[in-house]
């Protein structure tokens, strides 16, 4: 498996990231131990290093798992677990959300349930629309100076919240944030927008979510199978409802059937040639081997030029100011 630098840590990362939030049935849907032993198993001998969890993930369930299944190889791992949502659906109002004291409880509990006495990387799952940058910071610095997590990263933060948290950090001397991960796919480039473009200048690792859409681009809604239609309460998925989704989903199934490959693959390989690391969820050892099988399926520049074009998101025009002045014009005399 290609392993690179994740962003400016010094750490070899694996290019595709193994999520882990089938790990467990906590949801209802997921994975039980012996099939999650599988999927790590086949994770690691393929190569990987870098595995990625939650303490919501099947309320607290994949990170039990984790800290059953790494017992022994702890440190071949690069660990990254997130907090913000709680392990409960009946988590104390204290322990959501992004403040200090949730942080610190939330981490300690994840380090319980891991088994283990550090997070390699711990992600603000998202914004809570209420914590502050520079109170969020002081947190992930106070974990750091204690031993219990070496690198922070942003999830699901937007770009203006992350050029900030950056720089504030920078400016007290508090621990960088070293990565920012995001829902990406040929059906969602939202990303691209902003937010890639802000990680790219600042030097941060980024890391991609649901590169198949939820399993939209899989084609197996198509076949009358439902996966997170239902599962998850619906969530982390994207329904076949534009009539551009469509024609993505057509160019996707088609160049799959002519290259003899899954079409889980194809789109896996345009993130991963798009450059962010990439995150696959399998539930089970079928479905590990063929995202593991986008590493050998290299996209001709045909071939991605067109999974690019078709996928181009419409921008709508800049709007007037409040001064009657559009955001070009304003820019024209900054």
């Amino acid at each position: 498996m290609e392993h690179r630098l994740f962003g400016t840590t010094g750490v070899s990362s694996a290019t595709l990231v193994l999520g882990t939030g089938t790990f467990g049935t906590g949801w209802g849907h997921g994975a039980d131990l012996a099939t999650s032993r599988a999927v790590l198993d086949g994770y690691l001998e393929a190569g990987g290093n870098h595995i990625d969890t939650a303490d919501v993930y099947q309320f607290g369930q994949s990170e039990e798992f984790l800290g059953e299944l790494l017992a022994g190889r702890r440190d071949e791992i690069f660990l990254a677990s997130k907090f913000t949502n709680g392990a409960s659906p009946q988590t104390n109002a204290l322990n959501l959300g992004n403040s200090r004291r949730a942080m610190v409880t939330s981490v300690e509990a994840s380090l319980r349930r891991l088994n283990t006495d550090r997070l390699d990387l711990l992600w603000v799952h998202h914004p809570d629309h209420a914590t502050p940058s520079d109170e969020i910071l002081r947190g992930l610095d106070d974990l750091a100076r204690a031993g219990k997590i070496l690198y922070a990263g942003l999830s699901n933060f937007p770009a203006w919240r992350v050029a900030r948290a950056v720089t504030l950090a920078e400016m007290a001397r508090t621990l960088p944030i070293a990565a920012v991960q995001f829902e990406y796919s040929l059906v969602l480039r939202d990303a691209e927008a902003e937010l890639i473009p802000a990680a790219e200048a600042l030097g941060l690792a980024q890391v991609a979510w649901s590169p198949l859409g939820g399993g939209l681009l899989t084609g197996k809604y198509r076949r009358g199978e439902q996966g997170r239609a239902e599962a998850f309460g619906g969530k982390v998925f994207q329904p076949e409802d534009s009539a551009q989704k469509t024609a993505v989903l057509d160019a996707v199934l088609d160049i799959a059937a002519k290259r003899g490959v899954s079409p889980d693959q194809v789109a896996i390989a345009w993130v991963l040639a798009r450059g962010p690391f990439t995150l696959i969820g399998p539930r089970n050892p079928a479905q590990l081997t063929s995202n593991l099988g986008a590493r050998d399926v290299a996209l001709t520049p045909e071939e991605l030029a067109r999974l690019t074009e078709i996928s181009t998101p419409v921008r709508a025009a800049p709007t007037a100011s409040a001064s009657g002045r559009s955001h070009d014009a304003l820019q024209s005399v900054a």
